[in-house]
């Protein structure tokens, strides 16, 4: 069998979709691009459908850097990384906050429900992490701390995306949130807040 006619592997489509994301970083692709890519890039079936995403982009630069952990509990959470994560709340609500591990690709369905979001103690497994939105009559909160970049790719129908004292950070080395998806009937909304205060003993 010819290499491109090969069927596509989650691993396969990862893998472009960094080298998308790290054109829209670059300029190359602008946000409008950039989604219409990522659209034709999860319908791939095959090696070659996904080349042509990417075909006229230059090969990838270096990996992305290595995330440095801010203690060894922090670097043994992020060693049990499974790549992905999905977080569902159908007519019901989910949340994650404190200490979790941010996967590189996160999946939040949210349908007559709600998600919350904290990502102030969390420790991602990259500089740059997706979340995947799939919002439908509900809502999504997110939660950041200051210096943390939120970069908005997602579709609203009959919703919105609403960043708060995110649109501040210019520093290039900053952590990245990249939200892409679709939001329905529904809303996200995304605020930088202060780290909690630890109650004193």
């Amino acid at each position: 069998m010819e290499p491109e006619k090969m069927r596509a592997s989650d691993a396969d489509r990862e893998r472009v979709a960094e080298r998308l994301r790290e054109a829209l970083a670059e300029g190359r692709l602008d946000p409008a691009e950039h989604t219409d890519r990522l659209d034709a890039l999860y319908r791939a079936k095959t090696v070659g459908e996904l080349a042509e995403t990417v075909r006229d982009l230059p090969p990838p630069s270096e990996g992305p850097e290595a995330p440095v952990f801010s203690s060894p509990e922090a670097e043994r959470l992020a060693s049990a990384s499974q790549g992905r994560e999905n977080i569902v709340a159908v007519f019901g609500g989910a949340e994650r906050k404190g200490r979790w591990l941010v996967e590189p690709r996160t999946n939040v369905s949210a349908m007559f429900g709600g998600v919350g979001l904290d990502f102030r103690e969390a420790v991602l497994t990259r500089r740059e992490v997706t979340v995947q939105c799939a919002v439908l009559c509900g809502g999504l909160d997110i939660t950041v701390p200051h210096g943390v970049r939120v970069v908005n790719s997602t579709t609203s129908i009959f919703g919105g995306t609403s960043l708060h004292g995110t649109d501040a950070v210019t520093d290039p080395n900053a952590p990245v949130i990249r939200l892409t998806g679709t939001c329905m009937f529904g809303g996200i909304d995304v605020k930088a807040k202060k780290p909690k205060r630890k109650k004193k003993s």
